[in-house]
C-alpha cells in the first residue's frame, strides 16, 4: 500500500469515528454527513449539488428559473408547450408518470393536461417541499392518484404498489442529466430503466452546446440569486452537520470548461481557514475551489449515444427555434 493511501485511510477512519459519535437524528442527514465528509476530504474538495435542495435551496432554485438570463426552464418550458400534442400522441393512456427530481409542478402540469395520465409519482430528496407541490397538484387534479415518494432518486427506490400494474413513463426534466458526469448520467439512466421496468418511456430535457457567453451569463447572474443558491449548502452543513462555515469567506464563480463541454460551479476560498464539520477539521489555501455542480451540454448526436449505452432509444427529439435545449422521448430497448 503506498503511503499516500494509508494517510487517506487513517483520514477516513477518524473521519468515520467522528460520524458514528455525532448521534444524527436520521439517516438522510447521516448519508449528507458521510458524503460531505469523503467529498471535503478529497483533492480537490466537492460537494455533491443533490445537497443544495434542501427547502431553501429549492426556493431559490426556482427563483434562478425565473431569471431574465437563464434560458433552459422557459425554452423547456415552449417546448412542452409547442409540442404537447406530439409526445401525447406516443404515451400509453391510463400510464404513471414518475418524476424523478420533482421540483415544482409547472413543468409536470403540461404534461398532466395533454396527457391521459392514472397516477404521478412525483420523486425527490426534500421531502417537505414534495408534500407542498404534491398537495398543490391534488387540489387541480382530483382524479390522479398521487403518490409522492421522498427518496434520493439517484439510487434505486421502490415504487408505490398502486402503479405496479401501469406502463410507466419517467420524466427528467430541467437538464438536470447535465448535472452528471456521464458515466454518472448513463449509470441513472439504467438505474431509471430498472426501476419504471420493462416497456418504459422517458421523457427528458438536456441542455445544448452554445455560445459561451450566453452559458456564463445563465450561471453568473446580475442579481446573485444563483451565488446565493450554491452558497446555500454551506449554510445546510452549518445547520443540520454542525459545521462552521464562514459564507463570507466564500465566493461563488461559475466558468465554462470548453474541453469537458461544461458549465463548472465552485466555491472559491477567499483566504487560508480551517473549517470544522462533526470533530474534523477541512484546511483551506486562499483560492481553493469546492466544487459543487458541473452541468454538461450535449450535441441531439451525443445525448442519443449516451441514452443507447443506456438501454434506451431516441424515438424522437424536439429542439427550441434558436437550438438552445432539448426534449427527447425514449423507450426501453428490449
Amino acid at each position: 500500500m503506498r503511503a499516500g493511501q494509508r494517510v487517506q485511510e487513517s483520514i477516513m477512519n477518524v473521519h468515520a469515528s467522528a460520524l458514528a459519535e455525532a448521534h444524527l437524528p436520521d439517516e438522510q442527514t447521516t448519508a449528507f454527513a458521510r458524503e460531505a465528509i469523503e467529498d471535503l476530504s478529497q483533492q480537490p474538495k466537492k460537494l455533491s449539488p443533490k445537497y443544495f435542495y434542501d427547502a431553501t435551496g429549492s426556493e431559490l432554485f426556482e427563483a434562478i428559473t425565473r431569471l431574465p438570463e437563464y434560458y433552459p426552464t422557459r425554452t423547456e418550458l415552449s417546448i412542452l408547450k409547442e409540442r404537447g400534442s406530439e409526445i401525447a400522441k406516443i404515451i400509453p393512456e391510463h400510464a404513471a408518470l414518475v418524476e424523478f427530481g420533482a421540483g415544482a409542478t409547472t413543468k409536470v402540469r403540461l404534461l398532466l393536461n395533454q396527457c391521459k395520465f392514472a397516477a404521478y409519482v412525483p420523486v425527490d430528496i426534500s421531502g417537505d417541499f414534495l408534500k407542498e407541490q404534491a398537495n398543490g397538484l391534488k387540489r387541480d387534479f382530483p382524479t390522479l392518484g398521487i403518490y409522492p415518494v421522498a427518496a434520493d432518486f439517484t439510487t434505486p427506490f421502490e415504487l408505490p404498489k398502486a402503479v405496479a400494474s401501469m406502463p410507466k413513463v419517467g420524466f427528467f426534466p430541467g437538464s438536470t442529466i447535465g448535472n452528471f458526469e456521464p458515466h454518472e448520467a448513463q449509470a441513472f439512466l439504467k438505474s431509471a430503466r430498472a426501476i419504471l421496468g420493462r416497456g418504459a418511456q422517458m421523457i427528458i430535457g438536456a441542455d445544448l452546446e452554445k455560445d459561451e457567453r450566453v452559458l456564463h451569463d445563465a450561471y453568473n447572474d446580475a442579481a446573485g440569486v444563483t451565488a446565493r443558491f450554491n452558497l446555500n449548502v454551506l449554510v445546510r452543513i452549518n445547520r443540520e452537520l454542525g459545521g462552521n462555515f464562514d459564507l463570507s469567506a466564500f465566493t461563488h464563480r461559475a466558468i465554462y470548461n470548453r474541453e469537458r463541454h461544461r458549465i463548472e460551479m465552485h466555491l472559491i476560498s477567499k483566504k487560508s481557514q480551517t473549517v470544522r464539520l462533526l470533530g474534523t477539521s477541512f484546511s483551506f489555501r486562499p483560492g481553493e475551489s469546492i466544487h459543487t455542480e458541473s452541468s454538461y451540454k450535449y450535441s441531439i448526436a451525443r445525448f442519443a449515444a449516451l441514452a443507447q449505452g443506456a438501454g434506451w432509444r431516441v424515438r424522437e427529439s424536439w429542439t427550441d427555434a434558436a437550438k438552445m435545449f432539448s426534449v427527447h422521448a425514449l423507450e426501453a430497448t428490449e
